[in-house]
């Protein structure tokens, strides 16, 4: 794949992840549900974890292809509780094809003078203005302050109905110019854990 930032093409299907939240998120998911089901927890595996938001965000079976972008801060070099984990020896260029179709990784370590969330923020809105891309899933931290708004004032202009986003949360949020899912159930899928555990 080129690195042309100019001549980028864009596949019809995009998740955009925070994936510093996504693995701090996976390591409270752990360690609270080692407690509750009484098993050790496995590292999240990341395939299973990208179909899961794939399949909430309106993907269907099918010879698809889907743009996978892992940001995060460059003093990280790997996921912490997912597996693959290293950005640049085991995600970043790599891909893998099941019945959603073809799934491409790329990672993109933020510098300190643009912080995550503006480079998020921007991917988003450059994204959302290509008239190829028909769903686009987006994992933020919305957690942290002012972030979740962002996302609504960028999406509140979004002039396009033949697009579909998603934004995941932890707890469901204000109303937007999107659709919402519930983060923690790709997770707990990409971990392992059952709802029949839960129930237990």
């Amino acid at each position: 794949m080129k690195n042309d930032t100019i001549q980028v093409r864009w596949s019809e299907n995009i998740i955009i992840v925070d994936a510093d939240y996504i693995d701090n998120v996976a390591f409270n998911l752990i360690v609270n549900f080692e407690r509750i089901i009484g098993r050790r927890i496995p590292q999240a595996d990341m395939a299973r974890w990208i179909d899961c938001i794939a399949l909430d965000g309106g993907l269907r079976e099918g010879d698809h292809q889907t743009q996978v972008v892992l940001i995060h801060d460059r003093k990280r070099k790997a996921l912490d509780h997912f597996t693959p984990a290293d950005y640049e020896q085991e995600l970043n260029g790599k891909a893998f094809k099941d019945q959603l179709g073809e799934f491409l990784i790329s990672s993109f370590p933020t510098e300190d003078v643009v912080g995550k969330d503006d480079f998020l923020l921007d991917v988003l809105q450059t994204v959302c203005a290509q008239k190829d891309v028909r769903r686009v899933m987006l994992i933020p931290d919305t957690e942290k302050e002012g972030v979740y708004d962002s996302i609504r004032q960028v999406l509140r202009y979004m002039d396009d109905d033949a697009k579909r986003v998603t934004v995941f949360t932890m707890q469901p949020m204000e109303g937007g110019n999107f659709r919402q899912e519930i983060l923690g159930y790709s997770l707990m899928s990409a971990l392992g854990i059952r709802s029949e555990e839960i129930g237990e």
